[in-house]
């Protein structure tokens, strides 16, 4: 029967003040970033990436990353993260008192360099700097596995290539490697196949999804993880960002309909539904244009109970 082995419950990683308004043309003040963090917090939302050690000279919309940290009122029980891309942003980020660190990679070396201005192997070199100081300071740290669905420059991307650097980035300490549908392109018998790969060599629960919904296909995309036992799943309010280096792909699944999807399906996420929708609108105001999430669009007041 379909969807017929689903997990109780689902953890959502957030990343609406970092991986949203990293794309946003406009520069967004630091007080608004913090009003927009603060409240995905009081919607229920315990894992949040807040941050960018990255240059502000490639991403200037990240440059007030310590800020950020700095004002934000913080919560117990909230893991907030920040991406780090080398030694000098882990400085960054251990400074700003972040508990969990990110590293990104593309699987496509053509977006790699696109994104960080690297190779791929260069690209893991330099995380000399990051993984291993990172957990022996005791914090830890996710990985990012970009474009495996497809690249914005090479088309098709071997999935082989993919797992490699996955199984790396565990081998060195990442606690976790969220595989990511940077532009959007992906179907669910792909994600099937994808996943089939991935979950001979590595566990289910190292596993995260990070789908954008360039096409519509993101929750599609979603049900197929769940049904394979993916319990990790990365999403943006109101469905705000995209990449600067993958022309095309604005549009991260929006952490409300994933929501809305999730506990109509029985699946606990922890989040509170209506305050979400109200972090949505927070998000909207911060950024000053419309959002395109379904439920940000269509409101909560139909959600069956």
């Amino acid at each position: 029967m379909l969807f017929d082995n689903l997990p109780q419950a689902v953890s959502i990683y957030e990343v609406s003040p970092r991986d949203g308004l990293q794309n946003e043309g406009a520069q967004v003040p630091t007080h608004a970033k913090v009003r927009l963090i603060e409240a995905l917090a009081a919607a229920g939302l315990k894992r949040i990436e807040v941050a960018s050690f990255v240059s502000a000279k490639w991403v200037p919309q990240m440059g007030d990353g310590e800020q950020v940290c700095t004002m934000m009122d913080r919560e117990e029980d909230i893991i907030y993260s920040a991406l780090c891309p080398n030694a000098y942003g882990l400085r960054r980020a251990q400074q700003a008192g972040v508990e969990e660190v990110a590293v990104f990679i593309s699987a496509s070396e053509t977006h790699n360099r696109k994104n960080v201005n690297k190779t791929i192997t260069q690209t893991l070199d330099a995380f000399e700097g990051v993984i291993e100081p990172a957990v022996r300071a005791g914090l830890r740290v996710r990985g990012y596995v970009s474009t495996l669905w497809g690249c914005p420059y090479e088309g098709d991307v071997d999935p082989e290539a993919g797992l490699r650097i996955a199984k790396h980035l565990l081998d060195r300490g990442c606690y976790q490697v969220s595989l990511g549908d940077t532009i959007g392109v992906g179907t669910p018998v792909q994600t099937r196949k994808l996943l089939e790969l991935f979950l001979e060599h590595i566990p289910k629960e190292k596993i995260a999804l990070h789908l954008h919904d360039t096409r519509g296909t993101a929750l599609a995309n979603v049900l197929v993880g769940l049904e394979m036992g993916i319990t990790t799943f990365d999403a943006s309010v109101g469905g705000l960002g995209g990449c600067p280096y993958a022309p095309g792909a604005a549009g991260n699944l929006a952490t409300e309909d994933l929501v809305y999807t999730l506990h109509g399906m029985g699946i606990e996420t922890g989040v509170d539904l209506a305050k979400l929708w109200e972090a949505g609108q927070v998000a909207e105001a911060v950024c000053g244009r419309d959002l395109p999430g379904k439920v940000h669009q269509a409101g909560v007041r139909s959600l069956a109970k």
